[in-house]
């Protein structure tokens, strides 16, 4: 009889619970596993414990009980390195990760740091810029681009170092509709694991197959995005709220 070994996740998160050093309890106990390549919305209110969360997922918190494994990596201090080249984080403003003088600069800063150099190095830049649509831009400083251009540079500064995970924090907040449509579009494009954190509800169902409710420190639902947003009492429960007007019955999703 042979035996058929389940492929590795993504990402496997048991367990985890979390308290700061003031007492406050911001996780109780989260369960989830994402599959590699699945596109997955992380929903909930705020104090939810998103962000708490997300930290946990690349070393930036510890110390909590629970695990979180990177494609079966245990994060803790002896794998910390690999674990932060594979998941990547995508900061809400991007002010937050662009601070070279070029974009070329910024873009080359994670994988030089991690002994990169030469042609090799400008061929990881050159590549990263062209899945975000900005190598035309790779000797203009971040500050004279517009702030959906300065989005998209700051997700190549994370494709730069290869990542398995790609995590993204309310990428959608603050773009007009053509860059709102344009990162989706390059979003739909990447061959990476990707969890996103948005309030962006239609966002989250036209790019996610799948969400994860996050509430008062637990995953309260995991399932099908359409499903969940058309939950009205699931919604109103974890005070989450479409714009008026937008019923997810309604839309059909692409691939």
């Amino acid at each position: 009889m042979v035996t058929v070994k389940e492929p590795i996740a993504s990402l496997d998160v048991a367990g985890l619970a979390f308290a700061y050093p003031d007492g406050h309890q911001a996780l109780f106990g989260v369960d989830f596993s994402i599959a590699r390549g699945e596109r997955v919305a992380l929903l909930g209110p705020n104090g939810a414990g998103k962000t708490t969360l997300v930290l946990h997922l690349n070393g930036i918190l510890t110390g909590g009980a629970g695990t979180v494994h990177v494609a079966g990596l245990p994060v803790g201090k002896q794998h910390m390195a690999e674990i932060r080249r594979r998941v990547g984080i995508v900061f809400q403003d991007p002010d937050d990760q662009l601070f070279m003088p070029t974009v070329r600069e910024d873009v080359a800063f994670g994988p030089a740091a991690a002994g990169l150099k030469g042609p090799e190095l400008e061929e990881r830049v050159d590549r990263a810029l062209e899945r975000v649509g900005m190598a035309e831009f790779k000797d203009r400083p971040p500050h004279h681009l517009s702030f959906g251009q300065r989005r998209r540079v700051a997700v190549a500064t994370v494709l730069a170092m290869e990542p398995e995970i790609l995590v993204l924090d309310e990428p959608s907040s603050n773009l007009d509709p053509a860059s709102r449509r344009e990162l989706a579009d390059i979003l739909r494009s990447l061959d990476v694991t990707v969890l996103m954190v948005t309030h962006d509800l239609p966002y989250a169902l036209e790019l996610c197959p799948r969400s994860l409710v996050l509430s008062e420190g637990v995953i309260a639902a995991d399932g099908r995005t359409a499903e969940l947003l058309s939950d009205d009492e699931l919604m109103r429960a974890h005070r989450l709220e479409l714009p008026f007007g937008f019923d997810p019955r309604s839309v059909t999703m692409g691939a």
